[in-house]
């Protein structure tokens, strides 16, 4: 969209409590009816778990709908879909980049680069609703990671863009975009879910490498106050080298077969809990040059993958698909999985399993 076009089309701009600077474009709620839409952990994440678990490397991929986004995506890090007519999207928007060291340098590779960070409101139309500004100028912590709706607040990490850092973590009121920054940790943090049943925050570090845990059940008296860093209640790294995880959802707590968590390796003598609670993500591998996609069920205890499956497919401009934000759902007993992989010029693409 031009720039005259989203002047003409702008309609207000608003100040929330929480000093997040909104800008709406459509005269459109956020959401429909002002109602919250349940989540995946309460609807369809069983649904998903299971179709899942029959996925392979030589499952086919139909492609359902690709949709052109609205105006300029910056980099789009994490989305989720908020009931069956709107779609958050992280957007990232750098004003200058890193550059990597020689050496590491106060236990960071890289300069810390400058940027802001955006959560944009769509239709399914690709129609951009509403822009948030998360970020203010000059803060080091403006890059948005992956997102988790929980069916009452989008929670997002607002972390600096380089490993071994820092990061904020934030909850978004979808009804009015108000954003409150709850506590801040000692590290990059990219991807978060909420599990909505124990009340705890499971975030990711750098490229998925490493899970930390907080219990949302304490806050706030057991968080240190900003701008001190609160340290988890459960630090576990990522057994997996297959994909760096970017963007994952709660998908609930689900009892999955034995066959599958004897593989995995789990010890049915200590104490063993068969039900787990599942998120699930996405990612890529970058191996020489080689840029490798993947899907996951992991198991939000152990960081422990359930089941991955590879993902081949680029999007017309010859991006990885699950380079950043995913999602999905079950169509008529079908999976589907949502992409947007581009940045900038960003398209929604919608693939079925079959």
């Amino acid at each position: 969209m031009r720039a005259s076009a989203l002047l003409l089309a702008a309609l207000a701009t608003v100040s929330a409590a929480s000093n997040t600077n909104v800008t709406v474009y459509r005269n459109e709620s956020f959401l429909p009816g002002n109602i919250l839409p349940p989540p995946h952990a309460v609807t369809d994440g069983g649904a998903i778990v299971d179709l899942f678990l029959s996925l392979s490397s030589s499952t086919k991929w139909k492609l359902v709908s690709k949709t052109k986004m609205q105006g300029n995506t910056g980099e789009p890090e994490g989305m989720a879909r908020v009931g069956d007519e709107r779609l958050f999207v992280t957007s990232n928007q750098y004003t200058e980049s890193t550059v990597k060291y020689n050496a590491t340098i106060n236990g960071t590779d890289r300069t810390d680069g400058a940027g802001y960070c955006h959560m944009l409101i769509y239709n399914l139309q690709g129609q951009v609703i509403a822009n948030a500004s998360l970020t203010p100028p000059g803060d080091m912590e403006y890059h948005g990671g992956g997102i988790d709706y929980d069916g009452r607040y989008v929670w997002i990490t607002l972390a600096q863009y380089r490993p071994n850092s820092t990061a904020t973590i934030a909850r978004i009121d979808p009804l009015n975009l108000n954003t409150t920054r709850l506590f801040r940790v000692g590290d990059h943090n990219g991807g978060i879910v909420h599990d909505i049943f124990t009340n705890e925050l499971v975030t990711l570090n750098w490229n998925g490498a490493n899970a930390t845990t907080f219990s949302l059940n304490e806050y706030p008296m057991g968080f240190t106050p900003m701008p001190g860093f609160t340290h988890p209640m459960r630090d576990v790294p990522n057994p997996s080298f297959y994909v760096g995880y970017q963007d994952c959802k709660f998908l609930g707590h689900h009892a999955l077969p034995n066959l599958l968590l004897a593989q995995r390796g789990y010890n049915y003598q200590i104490n063993f809990n068969p039900v787990r609670p599942v998120m699930l993500c996405g990612g890529v591998a970058t191996l020489d040059g080689f840029s490798l996609g993947g899907i996951a069920l992991v198991d939000m205890l152990t960081m422990l993958p359930l089941w991955e499956v590879p993902i081949t497919l680029t999007s017309d401009l010859g991006v990885t698909l699950t380079e950043n934000p995913i999602d999905a759902q079950v169509v008529d007993g079908k999976l589907r999985m949502w992409f947007m992989p581009d940045q900038h010029n960003s398209t929604l693409y919608i693939y079925e399993a079959q």
